[in-house]
């Protein structure tokens, strides 16, 4: 069974690099618009029984790409595609992922009731907001760490500084396994900030739990948003005498005013991965620099493709 991967319209810069490191040419395939908006989507390529990888982040313009993905999934499917995998880097909606007041909606899953429906077989993901999400799935679920895209960046930061001067930090109380999980790669101490939230996209910071005095902070995180989290607990971390903070954060969503936040903040830098494609603002921004989750992707795809175990990835 030949393997195709076909890029929809969320990050095709990614897809070229996950395609050369495959030895594979992106599919031909049109994905757009009509002139009234619906998605428009032609795959020039066979893909009779083939074993088709549809890469789309379900980034913004959230709702759009998430058609776009199950409208490539439908055609694929009708084209008599042998087996269809979603390769999200970014699972869009994986904050709602629960019932937080009367009368909301668990958008996450119906965005995987939308994704099985579309006629997809498989899904590889990675840094979901919450392991849970992999649940509300009934199709395999493969859910990929960003640590080993990390490890360079945090190896460097262990070889620079002895363990005892460093704390990983969790910006908030959802964070802590994600956290503690550096904190052990770096066999050193673990800071918890206390965060209460009134409204979406607004936080503040009330305490931090743990030592943090005369130490290199590093936050972990998997998305920063509008980045006002992450800013304000840099400058509470500052605040109880830290002696640096800087961040590592998988999804670079970066909304609204997060590249002022980030500029004007505490800390001295942000390493986010490409799972996001960046706006030409953030890559101008002086203190984000990017780590590329293509490789990755690329080995588990190909793992995936040949039927290999790919646990070996999930560190």
């Amino acid at each position: 069974m030949d393997m195709v991967v076909i890029s929809g319209n969320s990050n095709p810069d990614l897809t070229k690099k996950m395609c050369s490191f495959l030895d594979l040419k992106v599919a031909d395939a049109l994905v757009s618009q009509f002139s009234d908006g619906e998605t428009r989507v032609n795959i020039k390529d066979n893909v009779r029984g083939k074993d088709v990888f549809i890469i789309q982040s379900t980034c913004n313009p959230a709702n759009q790409h998430i058609m776009e993905a199950a409208i490539l999934a439908d055609a694929c499917r009708r084209g008599s595609a042998q087996r269809i995998t979603l390769v999200a880097p970014y699972f869009g909606y994986g904050r709602q992922e629960r019932k937080d007041a009367p009368r909301t909606p668990i958008t996450a899953k119906l965005v995987a009731d939308i994704i099985e429906t579309a006629g997809f077989d498989r899904v590889l993901t990675m840094e979901l907001h919450t392991g849970a999400i992999q649940g509300f799935f009934n199709i395999p679920v493969d859910h990929l760490y960003s640590k080993p895209v990390f490890a360079p960046y945090l190896n460097k930061i262990g070889v620079d500084n002895p363990k005892e001067d460093i704390v990983v930090v969790s910006p908030d109380a959802g964070g802590v396994e994600r956290a503690r999980a550096i904190a052990k790669l770096f066999e050193c101490s673990l800071a918890i900030c206390d965060k209460r939230r009134d409204r979406p996209n607004e936080s503040a910071v009330f305490n931090i739990i743990g030592e943090v005095a005369g130490k290199h902070c590093l936050m972990v995180d998997d998305i920063v948003d509008t980045a006002g989290s992450l800013t304000k607990a840099s400058g509470a971390l500052m605040s109880a005498s830290a002696a640096s903070v800087s961040a590592v954060v998988t999804h670079g969503v970066l909304s609204g005013k997060a590249i002022d936040n980030i500029e004007s903040s505490s800390l001295t830098e942000l390493l986010i991965t490409d799972s996001i494609p960046l706006s030409a603002r953030a890559k101008q921004c002086s203190k984000i620099r990017v780590a590329s989750v293509s490789e990755l992707l690329a080995r588990a795809i190909r793992r995936i493709h040949k039927s290999d175990s790919i646990s070996s990835l999930f560190i």
